[in-house]
This record gives C-alpha cells, structure tokens and sequence, in this order.
C-alpha cells in the first residue's frame, strides 16, 4: 500500500464498511463524526476519531477544510468519502491532491465529465453507447417548448448537475413543461448547486438497470455484473436486485459492453456505475454514471462474493484489477430492501424519534447493513437511510421468500419506517413474477 492510514470522511453504515475493510488491509482507520454522531459505536471501532463540527452537515461532513485539518493531523495518506456528502466534487478531489492526500474515488476530470449529465451523453454517444435523443434546455420558455415538441412528447426535465431524481419531471405537453420549469431549476439548485436542466426523450414504463463496474489507473475495466433499481418511488429507489431477471443473454452482454465502453470513454478509474433505462421492446439508453461507490453495493458484493470498499481501497493505493474479476458474474439471486426512517401514510415525511429493537434479521443467506444501535436518535439532519437488508438465494424465489421473512424479522419502534411498504411489495404477485418497471408502485397502488 502506498498509504498506511485512511480518513473516513462519512457516517453511518458506509462509514462502518469502510472501517471494517481497512481492518482487513492492514490499515489504520480514522474516523470523522459530527457532534450528532458522537455516540455511533462504529467510531469505537476505527482506530481514532475525531469530532469535525455540528450536526448541519455543511458545518461537517460537506466541511472540506475541517477534513482535510483532521487528514493532515493524524498523518492519514487518503480519505475514502463513501457515497453522497463530498464524494462527487472534483473541488475535494483537487483539494487532496494539492495536500498531497490520495483521494480514493476517481480523478477530479472523470468526475466533472460524469457530473455534467449533457457531457457524459456527448462522451459516451462518441463511443458508440446508445443515448436518448435530447439536449441542454434553452434560456427562453418558449424555446424549450419548441424544443420539445421536436424532441417528442412525453419528455424528461432534468437536472444538469443533480442526481437521484432531484429536479426531474415529467411532461407530456407543453403546460408541463412550463409548470416544470416553474419549480425544477430551484430544486435542481438545492441539490447540486447548479439550476441547469436538459430535455430527454422519455421511455414509458421502462426499466431501470445499472451495471457495476471496477476500472484501474492503467486503463483495465471489469463489469460485474448488473442490478435492476426499477422499484422506485419518485425516482428514489426503494429495491435492487441482481442479476436483473428477464434478460436474454445478449441484452445482458450488450449492456455490460456499452457500460465498459462508457468507462473508457471518460478515462475512468476505481468503482462506478454506468445506469440505463430499457424499454418494454428491450431497447437500452445511457442515462448517467455515477463516480463513487453506490448505496447498493452491496447487491453486487453478495452476488459476485467481492468487498468493492475493499477494491476501491486497492486501486487507489496502485493494485491492477486481477484478472480472475472478468469471469466474475452474479451467482443465484440477490436481493436488497432500503429500509429508511419515512412515514409512508403521511406522503413519506421523514421521521424522527429514539430507535428501539425489538428484533433484526439475521441467518443463512441474510446480510443486514446498518449502523443502527438501540437508543439511537434518529435526526432530522441527515439522509433518512436506516439500514440495507439484502436476501441471497439459489434462485429469485429463494431469496424474495428469504427477504419477504427477514423484513417480518426487522422490528423496531420509536420512528416511522418503509419496512411495511417493502413487505408488501416482495408479496406482491407482480414482484414474484419479476413484471417490473419504474412505475411499479403506481401501476399496483402502492405509491
């Protein structure tokens, strides 16, 4: 390793994964924790940890100079940010590398490439990767009214710089696209500040498939297979699952070619994840790629027996990808449920409170990530993700009856949680039959 000590500049159960691989490697790990947070037993186990700031995450986590303080204090040779707070800014990038501290995540130009969404399309286009038809929204409102009328209705309002949904509308005529240029550029704003939006030809009723990928920094690049995110709620996804069920095998292998060739295109390296929506006709389109390591890793580190923390940690300190990691293809059938602190009968507000466990799912093929502790105080200042129950079986019907009995297993009280919604989905006739799509909740009623 070309480093001996790792600063994890996150919280939560990514923060935990990134102590445990640390631990596995050799390597010393150094905790940041907000005043919030100052309770977490994860921070017991890190090797140090230190308190950045207050509860607001800009005063913490999205806090470059107190990080890069604490890095240069304890002597820390990178910084692993996890997913979400500071880990797509190619800013933090430049910032470690002018402190002469290894960013463990790709190199500050893939991360602007990708970070722009009109830019990623126009790389990954050049390499032959199919992309829906569509472009930056003009300045003047009529003109993006014409603009979509040549694209073709229904049309996507979406954030240049955002991601997760934020920002993205729908519009199947004209009065939608004004009435979403009224509201999208403000919440585009919030999200990544920056209030671009582009316009793109809209796929009705498809699916939502992502493609795992590992790149090294001398240019070598391996798909591990792929998850289907169709199951959404206003584009947040609520359910992955790996390999995607009802693909033919050319359509699999098409979609791991164009997201290797997406790769290759912004001159990637670590881990990332090339996304696409397919249509009912099977037909693929590139929607964006994302520069970190993903919220569902976890689908792909069970269905192809990897720890990607582990990797990530790996190429950044120079290691090539082994060679074995081509043949490596999900086995059986994962399954992961997002079970996040919302009151699905108030419209999804999140919830706050004291958590209390009464009981957490565990055995043969059951794999629960959470830094979740009894008397643990659930805030309003941070992302509503409470834990990730993920369910491996031999076959689909295996592991959807292995989370269908974990999730009766995860009890707890004190907050609000989506437990109950995803019971009813894994149940659902439609969800056994694999007949999924993003609208699958308002197709079924369960929205």
């Amino acid at each position: 390793m070309s480093f001996d000590t790792v600063l994890v500049a996150n919280r939560g159960e990514i923060a935990l994964r990134i102590i445990e691989a640390c631990r596995e490697l050799g390597l010393r790990s150094i905790a940041v924790y907000s005043e919030a947070d100052e309770a977490m037993p994860y921070l017991q186990l890190a090797d140090g940890a230190v308190c950045i700031g207050p509860a607001e995450a800009s005063k913490s986590y999205l806090n470059p100079a107190a990080i890069i303080s604490v890095a240069e204090l304890v002597e820390a040779g990178a910084i692993h940010p996890g997913y979400g707070f500071l880990s797509e800014s190619p800013h933090f990038v430049e910032i470690c590398e002018e402190h002469g501290i290894r960013f463990i995540g790709p190199t500050k130009e893939s991360m602007r490439i990708v970070g722009d969404k009109t830019v990623a399309r126009e790389c990954v286009a050049q390499a032959g990767v199919p992309v829906l038809p569509g472009g930056v929204a003009p300045k003047k409102p009529d003109d993006v009214v014409a603009m979509a009328e040549q694209i073709g209705y229904p049309v996507l309002v979406k954030s240049v710089f955002g991601g997760g949904g934020r920002g993205l509308r729908w519009a199947e005529n004209a009065d939608d696209i004004l009435a979403a240029l009224a509201s999208a550029p403000a919440e585009a704003k919030a999200a990544s500040g920056e209030a671009g939006l582009y316009l793109e030809k809209a796929v009705p009723n498809p699916r939502h498939v992502e493609v795992q990928i590992l790149a090294d920094d001398r240019g070598r690049a391996v798909a591990l297979g792929e998850r289907d995110c169709s199951i959404q709620r206003r584009h947040q996804k609520l359910i992955e699952e790996s390999p995607a069920p009802r693909l033919d095998a050319g359509l699999r292998a098409r979609l791991h070619r164009a997201a290797l060739a997406s790769v290759h295109a912004v001159n990637y390296s670590n881990a990332g994840t090339v996304e696409f929506v397919v249509s009912a006709e099977g037909e693929f389109y590139f929607i964006e790629m994302n520069a970190r390591i993903q919220v569902e890793h976890s689908v792909t580190e069970v269905a192809c027996r990897l720890n990607l923390v582990k990797e990530q940690i790996r190429i950044a300190a120079g290691a090539t990808i082994p060679l074995e990691f081509e043949a490596l293809q999900p086995r059986g059938h994962t399954i992961e449920c997002r079970l996040n602190a919302e009151d699905p009968s108030r419209g999804f507000l999140p919830s706050t409170g004291t958590v209390h466990i009464e009981e957490l799912p565990g055995g043969n093929g059951i794999r629960l990530d959470t830094a979740l502790y009894d008397g643990m105080v659930v805030t309003p200042h941070y992302d509503s993700l409470l834990a990730k129950l993920i369910a491996w079986g031999e076959d689909r019907e295996e592991a959807r009856a292995k989370m269908e009995t974990a999730l009766r297993r995860f009890r707890v009280s004190g907050v609000a949680t989506t437990r109950d919604l995803a019971l009813r989905i894994v149940a659902h006739p439609a969800f056994r039959d694999a007949d999924l799509s993003t609208t699958f909740l308002e197709r079924h009623g369960l929205a």
